[in-house]
């Protein structure tokens, strides 16, 4: 066998030691067994029905998918206007600007979440829906600087200048000429800071108030007095949830992306 055989051998065996326990959870969510085991003795959905009669995962499930949809609309508002600053504009101190906005990346999640938690005993602030959301921001918006950033480098800026010499405003350049442009980018990274945010578990754990309670932080609590057969089937829930979104939003951004280039030619 040459090297690039064992290569490949030791790469499959990579991925199937990353995805053989989320295909194991997947798996066990659809048992008609109370208790997990192999082989499976039959096929049933009554796991899915248990969680939609489960008060406290629907809450949780709603406040995740608040959360993120706030979280991603916030982030990428900002992310965009950040970016735009980065590429098109230049200002004393943006490099450390620029470092500023990447930072989150850089720090452990922990130290992040332990240090944003001391900083609002030190205001004393009391825990709220509103600081875990800005914390999921902080989280987030990284990830939509760097990917509009990376989009807005590759649009050539005498694109806009002629359309401003045509008449057009800067905000009538960036509403007709950049945005389309950069939007799948920016779509790109709504979903990445909607599927950050609804699968954080470590910075809300720190900054969530007492009552609210999300998907992630559901299934901890879930999981301190046994393993449940709901659990897994919340679990699956989550990975489909969390894998469609990006699929979906490749998807969107290349057709988006050939549509732009067959208007191109046209």
């Amino acid at each position: 066998m040459t090297g690039w055989s064992w290569i490949r051998i030791a790469t499959i065996l990579v991925y199937l030691f990353l995805f053989a326990p989320v295909a194991v959870v997947i798996l066990l969510a659809f048992n008609a067994n109370q208790f997990g085991s192999f082989p499976i003795q039959g096929f049933s959905l009554r796991w899915f029905e248990a969680l939609y009669h489960n008060d406290a995962i629907v809450r949780a499930f709603k406040t995740s998918l608040l959360l993120g949809v706030l979280t991603s609309a916030i982030s990428t508002t900002l992310g965009t206007l950040a970016a735009l600053a980065m590429v098109r504009y230049d200002f004393p101190g943006k490099r450390t600007v620029s470092s500023l906005l990447v930072a989150p990346i850089l720090i452990p999640e922990v130290v992040l979440a332990v240090a944003l938690l001391l900083f609002l005993q030190f205001l004393s602030l009391p825990k709220s829906f509103f600081l875990l959301l800005m914390g999921h921001v902080v989280f987030t918006l990284p990830f939509v600087v760097l990917v509009v950033q990376a989009r807005l480098v590759s649009i050539r800026r005498d694109v806009e200048e002629a359309a401003m010499s045509l008449g057009a405003t800067p905000i009538q350049t960036f509403f007709e000429i950049t945005l389309p442009l950069m939007l799948p980018a920016v779509m790109a990274g709504m979903l990445f800071s909607f599927t950050i945010s609804f699968d954080d578990i470590t910075g809300t754990l720190f900054w969530k108030p007492g009552g609210i309670e999300t998907v992630p932080t559901q299934i901890f609590a879930m999981l301190r007095n046994s393993i449940s057969p709901e659990i897994n089937a919340l679990g699956a829930v989550m990975v489909i949830f969390t894998v469609a979104l990006p699929l979906l939003g490749t998807a969107i951004a290349r057709r988006m992306s050939a549509a732009k280039m067959k208007s191109a030619k046209t």
